[in-house]
């Protein structure tokens, strides 16, 4: 506990300990207003709480005070925190671990599942074209300007997971529990310099037995092709079950968010196969490895 002590009380790793309490704060007090909100619609809120209120000058007067308050946060921080520089970069002494900024910290933390060009490039790019759409993808007119849980499940659960799980989480293990090596270490263990971890990784077409080159480049192919064919049976049952909102969304539009879908779902996925199998690749190609 001694070790994480020290970690939590970096001056680089501030701003990490004050994202944990505010996520879960404000994760927490948004499903509590959009629970409330939901069980207000169930009523009449005009009936509740009178007239809704505007947006100007009430929402822009509330804004700008949390904006005044946040502005002084940063200014007696900056003040009384001195900035975590280190001496000038010494080419015969490497830091070990060498890390990332915080906010960058989750793609590294990727880059031990994927290739560099994936999680470097593809991934976050696929992340802003995602973020992108949805004003274009998102036709339930339901919940504009209010919170609400019940009418968007689909979309607060989804978001929810990507922003927790695939992002926050990530920076955490990177900040807390990558050591030297970049090994795993507990949070109750210290890190060890000389730790060596022995791991064998192997390509999954390898370890299903095939180890000529076209039958492992056609056995990847089909597992990654086949898991995004996933799209064409979700949308026949999604049109027994949910036909008029298929139809409001169009074959484009489910195709791209089932796409994203899938994408964002790859990730969790190829964590488990390398944390509990050691596969290193799925699909290998001489062009990209995936």
């Amino acid at each position: 506990m001694e070790n994480l002590l020290k970690i939590l009380t970096k001056p680089d790793n501030v701003p990490i300990v004050g994202l944990l309490f505010l996520a879960v704060g404000y994760t927490w007090y948004g499903l509590w207003r959009a629970h409330r909100n939901d069980r207000w619609a169930a009523t009449s809120y005009e009936k509740v709480h009178g007239d809704r209120v505007h947006v100007w000058p009430f929402l822009v007067r509330n804004e700008f005070i949390g904006a005044i308050v946040v502005m002084a946060i940063l200014t007696f921080w900056s003040i009384y925190i001195n900035a975590p520089l280190e001496e000038p970069a010494n080419p015969s002494k490497t830091p070990n671990p060498s890390k990332a900024p915080w906010y960058f910290l989750g793609l590294q933390e990727m880059l031990v599942y994927f290739d560099p060009w994936i999680a470097g490039v593809v991934l976050p790019t696929l992340i802003i074209v995602g973020l992108i759409a949805i004003p274009y993808i998102d036709v339930n007119p339901r919940g504009n300007g209010y919170y609400t849980f019940k009418e968007r499940r689909f979309a607060i659960i989804t978001f929810l997971f990507g922003f927790l799980v695939l992002w926050v989480a990530l920076i955490i293990v990177g900040t807390f529990m990558r050591g030297p090596g970049w090994n795993f270490f507990a949070p109750w263990e210290a890190w060890d310099t000389h730790k060596v971890v022995s791991m064998t990784n192997v390509d999954l077409p390898y370890a299903f037995g095939l180890r000529g080159y076209w039958s492992q480049f056609a056995f990847g192919a089909v597992l990654v092709l086949g898991y995004f064919s996933l799209v064409l049976p979700g949308y026949f049952a999604m049109k027994k079950t949910a036909a008029r909102t298929l139809e409001k969304m169009g074959k484009a539009r489910y195709a791209l968010t089932a796409f994203l879908f899938l994408s964002m779902l790859s990730l969790p996925l190829k964590m488990f196969l390398r944390i509990g199998f050691n596969i290193k690749y799925i699909w290998v190609t001489p062009w990209f490895n995936i």
